[in-house]
């Protein structure tokens, strides 16, 4: 892209044909080059243009603004189901809780991508089939497959949303690197409108009270289940309209997180030691352990994410170095308990998910950490590490599929 970029310098047109071609790739390519370009009139042109950040909040075209209304409604809809049709709670909202957001979210973003008929056909396909699946799911007093496809359904439908984002199916790293960006700005602007959500929940709930209304019950059952179901519909259309909304937030939280996540791991390994306890004979204390390898994986991913620069402090790439060479450490543990548990116990559907996990994520950390060994001997940049997670990431989609749809049928719905 760079020696494009030279080459077409003053043509404007082939310029912006390259821009549009792939906008990631242009900016990050233009921004290495810029500081030998300046006094260019067109390159200083293409930087203004490149950097313009608006103050003013972009609350998207008319069109957009029209869907989030209806999505919002459609997820409070969803989200009131039980009441409307008098539903068991306790059968519906496990089974059901992802398809209130996470569909809605897919059609914008089919609908923003304007994704062909076949893509659409598959993305409603895979839709339904989790649907169906998870609500003929026989009733059990006690299965663990049941809430292994519960959670694991979550995360299928999440790739179904990824795949939407994205708009194919073949490898396009910038795309997947993306969407990953894009969840950790939703996280952040998510956080945000809770918070304020929160606040104004008691500023109202205060008032009323003071004029004689008790209006708790009426406003969690309705104004609250169906402003919850809205959140994450709302948070998109602002950080899709509004990158800079948060754009610079989640590296922030990434480059201050990371440091503190190492020290806390090494005097957390360090005090499991003198705790006397282990993963290998405590079922919870695996769990958590497992909880915390998933959060400190979400941070190296998202860190990377954020990079989508082709450029990354010394001192950054040697945290993440780190980072990933002590998670491999915490996965080691964590996978060394759990076939000791099998080795003991024998295997079930719970030891079998959380095992093959386990390996995926090991295999995908000791892909990462070669990848940022190789940008710290400086045989490669960081886009390598992003790649590497980017190629990765349907390996999680299908294994999602096996432990959703498959477990159940291996070990008999138990």
């Amino acid at each position: 892209m760079k020696d494009e970029i030279l080459g077409h310098l003053n043509d404007p047109g082939q310029l912006e044909k390259l821009y549009r071609a792939n906008k990631t790739t242009f900016k990050r390519a233009f921004s290495t080059l810029y500081p030998g370009l300046k006094g260019n009139t067109l390159a200083d042109c293409w930087n203004e243009r490149l950097n313009y950040e608006s103050d003013e909040i972009n609350w998207g075209t008319g069109r957009e603004l029209l869907f989030v209304i209806v999505a919002s409604l459609a997820a409070g809809f969803i989200a009131k189901l039980p009441a409307v049709f008098h539903i068991d709670e306790e059968f519906f909202y496990p089974r059901n809780i992802g398809f209130i957001v996470f569909p809605l979210l897919t059609v914008y973003f089919a609908w923003k991508n304007k994704l062909s008929a076949a893509k659409i056909a598959f993305i409603v396909g895979a839709t339904l089939a989790g649907a169906l699946f998870i609500n003929l799911f026989p009733i059990a007093q006690k299965s663990d497959t049941l809430i292994l496809s519960c959670i694991h359904l979550l995360l299928f439908l999440w790739s179904v949303l990824g795949f939407a984002f994205v708009g194919e199916m073949r490898n396009d790293g910038e795309k997947r690197l993306r969407f990953l960006k894009y969840n950790g700005d939703l996280v952040v602007m998510t956080t945000l409108i809770l918070i304020a959500g929160a606040i104004m929940t008691g500023i109202t709930l205060g008032l009323f009270s003071l004029i004689g209304f008790d209006i708790k019950e009426f406003y969690f059952k309705n104004v609250v289940i169906v402003g919850l179901a809205a959140v994450p519909i709302v948070g998109t259309c602002l950080t899709e309209a509004n990158p800079q909304l948060v754009g610079k937030v989640s590296p922030v939280i990434a480059k201050i997180f990371s440091p503190l996540v190492i020290m806390m791991l090494v005097i957390y390994l360090i005090a499991i030691v003198y705790s006397g306890k282990n993963p290998y004979n405590n079922r919870e204390f695996l769990l958590v352990f497992n909880a915390l390898l998933v959060g400190v994986m979400a941070i190296i991913f998202f860190s990377v994410a954020e990079a989508s620069k082709a450029t990354k402090s010394y001192t950054e790439t040697w945290i993440l170095f780190l980072l990933s060479v002590l998670t491999i450490v915490v996965n080691g543990v964590a996978l060394s308990a759990i076939l000791f548990r099998i080795s003991e116990w024998g295997l079930t559907p719970n030891r079998a998910a959380i095992l093959g996990g386990n390996v995926l994520i090991l295999i995908n950390l000791l892909l990462v950490t070669t990848q940022l060994f190789k940008v710290l001997s400086k045989k490669a940049d960081i886009t390598g590490v992003g790649k590497t997670i980017a190629f990765y990431l349907p390996i999680y989609f299908i294994w999602t599929i096996i432990v959703t749809f498959i477990f159940p049928l291996i070990f008999g719905f138990k």
